[in-house]
């Protein structure tokens, strides 16, 4: 007998969860019903700045005619899921539909995090996270006018550098010490300062906002930070951080993690054997992940499971990344941040257009990964290397 198995959410890893069971179900065991709370189907939202400035909503879909009309497959768009009962296995949609599930998959994706700053409900202040949003930014920004991105991370760099080429001359504020904390150290954001401050962004690290101020017309007038400096600006967007979206754990009963997300095994199942989670809401083994590499590493693994395949659990140790940002190659790959015991750091170049730093383990050498910023090396060529001893060409491999 078919089997049905309800996704909730189809963003980017939700989607990837469908394509990939659609792919390895040979047999048709599986029909899948989405549940989008979007009016959307999946679109790519790493290249969401592209729409800002000028793309479709059709250059960024990832459903394509072979997906959406496909029998197996009942894509349900504004189809918000707001309960459940497990003991029923039934998901209740907004407007009441109940949905019965063989499995359930939890991938509701996050919602940004807006810092409980006075003056952030003022008219003009945005978020960045879907089409929506966007044609309301695109909507107010004003040649030549300045603006104020909260958030110096990958999101609101994009952010910042989209809003320059719409003409308006971006502030970025962040609370760290340094551009993207999370995947950089202060030697490789170095290099991605000077690039940023070359390209007209004005950057204010190590402090944060602290009230947004109204003009006449209740809209965005100036922002105040914490360090007392004032600046003036049209609008303001907030790109600092995520939050998971897990209350849908709550309503079905299921565990959270201590800092939220949907509490997961490192096969992506929750304590109910019926349901599993993946993606920017699900905690595995109690920890998020922000990226959208390993949202698709969990949908890799809960598909081989629905589909009966001897599949590894997910391993969140590695969250490599490649980008090109503000003009700048920037890449990690393997372990930045060791935990768990000591790792040897070696720096093969330092200075503002140029960083490599790999991370070994100091009694065998073992290569555990690093950080690169600027003209290096391809992460491409030092990823195979990761857990062997490195070769003797690394230099030449860091710094072609």
């Amino acid at each position: 007998m078919t089997r049905t198995l309800v996704v909730v959410g189809h963003g980017m890893t939700g989607h990837r969860l469908a394509e990939r069971l659609r792919a390895l179900d040979t047999s048709g065991a599986w029909r899948i019903v989405v549940l989008a709370e979007e009016a959307h189907p999946a679109y790519d939202r790493i290249r969401l700045s592209s729409y800002l400035t000028g793309g479709s909503r059709q250059d960024l879909a990832l459903a394509g005619r072979d997906f959406t009309e496909d029998p197996r497959v009942d894509l349900r768009l504004g189809c918000a899921v707001v309960s459940g009962d497990r003991e029923e296995r039934t998901v209740r949609t907004a407007d009441g539909e109940q949905m019965p599930y063989d499995a359930l998959v939890l991938a509701t994706g996050s919602e940004p995090f807006v810092p409980p700053v006075p003056g952030r409900d003022l008219a003009n202040c945005f978020v960045y996270r879907t089409f929506d949003d966007l044609d309301a930014i695109r909507g107010a920004a004003r040649r030549g006018r300045p603006c104020v991105v909260v958030g110096g991370g990958l999101l609101g760099l994009e952010a910042a550098h989209a809003l320059r080429l719409l003409g308006m001359r971006p502030h970025v504020v962040e609370s760290a010490p340094h551009l993207m904390p999370t995947q950089l150290d202060a030697g490789a954001a170095r290099v991605l300062h000077r690039s940023a401050t070359g390209l007209g962004l004005r950057l204010h690290c190590g402090t944060a906002v602290a009230s947004i101020e109204a003009g006449p017309d209740g809209a965005v007038r100036a922002v105040v930070l914490g360090d007392a400096t004032v600046l003036e600006s049209d609008l303001v967007v907030f790109a600092a951080g995520i939050r998971p979206r897990d209350e849908l754990a709550a309503a079905l009963g299921l565990e959270r993690g201590e800092r939220g997300g949907v509490l997961v095994d490192e096969n992506c199942r929750t304590a109910d054997e019926h349901i599993w989670a993946v993606g920017e809401c699900a905690a595995v083994q109690g920890r998020c992940y922000g990226l959208v590499a390993p949202g698709y590493g969990m949908a890799e693994t809960v598909a081989g499971r629905l589909a009966g395949r001897s599949t590894r659990p997910f391993d969140g140790t590695d969250t490599s990344t490649s980008l090109k940002l503000l003009g700048v190659h920037v890449a990690t790959f393997g372990i930045t941040h060791p935990r768990g015991g000591p790792a040897t750091e070696a720096v093969f170049a330092e200075g503002t257009t140029r960083y490599a730093k790999v991370f070994l383990e100091p009694e065998s050498g073992r290569l555990l990964g690093g950080i690169l910023a600027g003209e290096t090396g391809s992460r491409t060529a030092l990823g195979p290397f990761v857990g062997h001893r490195p070769p003797a060409d690394l230099e030449q491999l860091l710094l072609p």
